[in-house]
């Protein structure tokens, strides 16, 4: 006949004593009421325009377009002059800097279409509207669209 096995029965752990100590008076100032809270900002607002100026160079180039194109499109877009647009590049400008300083062309408004399946024209946020802009400009460059139409030029 076999051994009968016994199981050595462990004490249940005891929960930890909790000490009770006396609230802390608030060193702080309350907080001031406000109406609404903000919005979360997204964080590609706070990126570095020259952080993804390469990316937007490579997506051209891999289909045949050019650093120039990429250029016109940004300058069309933003009103910058090619210093100025050096100059953003140079300082590391964020994105909220870039497009809240530039002069924005009034014919950008006739961008439609969808970025990562969202349609440009319905989002509500204005500085992703203007990042969706450009990235619906380069993504026409780079499906072989004529400059003129990317450009919204009239024929």
């Amino acid at each position: 006949m076999p051994a009968k096995r016994t199981t050595a029965k462990t004490p249940a752990a005891k929960p930890a004593a909790t000490k009770r100590t006396a609230a802390k008076p608030a060193s702080r100032k309350p907080a001031a009421p406000t109406a609404k809270p903000a919005a979360p900002r997204h964080r590609v607002f706070a990126m570095s325009f020259a952080s993804v100026y390469p990316h937007y160079i490579a997506k051209a180039e891999k289909k045949g377009r050019t650093k120039a194109e990429v250029d016109e499109i940004i300058l069309w877009l933003t009103g910058y002059t090619a210093r100025e647009f050096a100059k953003h590049l140079k300082d590391g400008t964020d994105f909220e800097a870039f497009y809240g300083q530039a002069r924005l062309n009034p014919a950008r408004t006739l961008i439609t279409g969808t970025v990562c399946g969202v349609r440009v024209e319905t989002i509500e946020d204005p500085l992703m509207r203007e990042l969706r802009y450009l990235d619906k400009l380069i993504d026409e460059l780079a499906k072989g669209r004529e400059m003129g139409k990317i450009l919204r030029k009239a024929d």
